[in-house]
């Protein structure tokens, strides 16, 4: 499916703009600049990476059916987190990469639907039926998620927390690995586990 012909599908005019750093598919690394994207929001505006340059960045990767996104948005704890760190100025970008006709593909009202029945707290949710987004940062999983400093660096890959199961109940005994990376590099310190093991359902490119 060509880029031109997914955004139609979702009622958007335009084409997606890429811009990678390094090899044309290498995987971004953490400690180099997150690859720059421009994508269209469910809200019909284009959301693009380096114009939120100096905040930190939160990109999601969902899928609502997916029993470990379940997880997290049911108990309210993703819901949790976005207003936590949205309430300091952090950029939350939800991306929604499953295919036309796939488990998980939404369309702009059906991500405005997904906004609506769980209340989310996201600045943007962007529509990626391509998987163009999702495989330009390697997405593997839904949740996968990653943080972006405000220099525009890679500073968290992997998975929300270290319990990787799809029972709501491990949420109170784990530890959230996108909450530890954000207040260690807002604190000025180094984060400790940069990279972890995504851990969910498939994104279904």
């Amino acid at each position: 499916m060509s880029l031109l012909h997914s955004f139609k599908s979702a009622g958007l005019a335009g084409v997606v703009a890429l811009a990678m750093s390094g090899a044309a598919h290498a995987v971004p690394k953490v400690g180099e600049p997150a690859p720059d994207f421009t994508a269209p929001g469910a809200n019909g505006k284009p959301v693009k990476l380096s114009d939120l340059k100096g905040k930190y960045v939160v990109l999601e990767w969902t899928n609502e059916g997916c029993p470990f996104v379940q997880k997290h948005y049911k108990s309210g704890n993703m819901q949790g987190l976005q207003k936590e760190f949205t309430g300091k100025d952090v950029a939350w970008i939800t991306v929604f990469s499953s295919r036309v006709g796939a488990q998980g593909h939404v369309d702009a009202e059906g991500a405005k639907k997904f906004q609506a029945d769980f209340k989310t707290a996201s600045t943007a949710m962007v529509l990626d039926d391509a998987g163009t987004i999702g495989k330009l940062y390697d997405a593997k999983t839904t949740p996968n998620m990653f943080v972006v400093d405000p220099a525009g660096k890679l500073i968290y890959s992997g998975a929300i927390d270290d319990t990787p199961s799809a029972d709501a109940a491990d949420i109170p005994k784990s530890k959230n690995l996108v909450q530890l990376a954000l207040n260690e590099s807002m604190a000025g310190k180094p984060v400790t586990t940069p990279v972890t093991k995504p851990y969910g359902c498939s994104v279904k490119y």
